[in-house]
C-alpha cells in the first residue's frame, strides 16, 4: 500500500472507532472497565492485567473490588486471598493493590511518572520512574509479579514492548471518546505505540513497520512512521490498528 492509502485507511478507521460504543461486552477491552471509574490507580490495574483472552480479562477485572484501595492492608489481604489470574497468584494481586494503596497516600501516579519524564521529556524515563516506585513501596518478588509490574531494563534496546504500560499512558494522556485524559502534565506527542501482536502484524502487513521483532525498537519505529500522519498525536491510531487486527479486517 502507498503511504497515502495507509493514511486514508487509518484516518477512516480512527473516525469509525472513536466511539464509546466500541467499549462493550460484545467487544471486550480493559478500557471498558477503566472508563467506569475514571481513576488513575484503577486504570493501571486494568491495564496491567490486560493480557490473554479479552473476555477473561473483563471477567477477572469485574471480580475485583476496587474500593479495597481505600481499605486497610489487612482487609486487602483478606478480600483478595482467593483471587488469581493466569501467571498471578493471590499474593501477586494483593501486592499490586497494597503498592497502589500506599502510593495513593504519598503522591499521584501522574506526579511520580512526571518526575522522571520532565527531565528530558522522555516517556521511558517517566515509565521507569513509575515502575521503580511501585516496586519500591511494597517489595514483592515472584515470576507472576515481575511479569505483571515489570522491571526497568538496563538498556532500552533490550526492552520488551511494555505494551500494557504504553496503553495505560494512552488512556491517561489522550482525551477523546475512548481515552480518558486524566493526566495533564504530559504531551500526547511524546506517547509511544502500545505494540501488541495485533498492531505488530497489521503494521507489518500494510507496510508501516519493517522491523521483524516485536520489541521496543519496533514500537519506536512505528510511532515515528505514524508521526508522518499526525505529528502531534501519532498514537491516536492505536485502537484502529488493534481492532483491524483483532477483527481480522486486514
Amino acid at each position: 500500500m502507498k503511504l497515502s492509502e495507509i493514511k486514508q485507511l487509518l484516518d477512516n478507521e480512527f473516525k469509525a472507532r472513536n466511539s464509546i460504543s466500541e467499549l462493550c461486552y460484545e467487544k471486550p477491552d480493559p478500557l471498558f472497565i477503566a472508563q467506569k471509574y475514571k481513576d488513575e490507580s484503577i486504570a493501571l490495574i486494568c491495564a496491567l492485567f490486560a493480557y490473554g483472552n479479552a473476555h477473561q480479562i473483563i471477567k477477572f477485572l469485574e471480580s475485583l473490588d476496587f474500593g479495597l484501595l481505600h481499605e486497610s492492608e489487612t482487609e486487602i489481604k483478606k478480600a483478595l486471598s482467593s483471587h488469581y489470574y493466569r501467571f498471578q497468584k493471590s499474593e501477586d494481586v494483593i501486592a499490586l493493590f497494597i503498592a497502589l494503596k500506599r502510593l495513593r497516600d504519598i503522591d499521584t501516579l501522574e506526579n511520580i511518572f512526571y518526575h522522571g519524564y520532565q527531565k528530558e521529556g522522555d516517556l521511558l524515563d517517566g515509565l521507569w520512574s513509575l515502575i521503580q516506585r511501585i516496586r519500591g513501596c511494597y517489595p514483592h518478588e515472584s515470576y507472576g509479579y515481575n511479569f505483571l509490574v515489570g522491571i526497568p531494563p538496563k538498556r532500552v534496546t533490550s526492552a520488551g514492548t511494555y505494551k500494557r504500560y504504553l496503553m495505560y499512558l494512552r488512556w491517561m494522556v489522550r482525551q477523546d471518546s475512548l481515552d480518558m485524559g486524566l493526566w495533564s502534565k504530559m504531551d500526547k506527542k511524546d506517547l509511544l505505540m502500545p505494540l501488541d501482536t495485533h498492531t505488530f502484524h497489521v503494521s507489518r502487513k500494510i507496510g508501516l513497520l519493517q522491523r521483524k521483532s516485536c520489541d521496543m525498537k519496533a514500537a519506536i519505529e512505528l510511532t515515528e512512521r505514524l508521526k508522518k500522519f499526525d505529528r502531534s498525536d501519532p498514537v491516536k491510531y492505536d485502537f484502529a490498528l488493534y481492532r483491524l487486527g483483532q477483527e481480522k479486517l486486514v
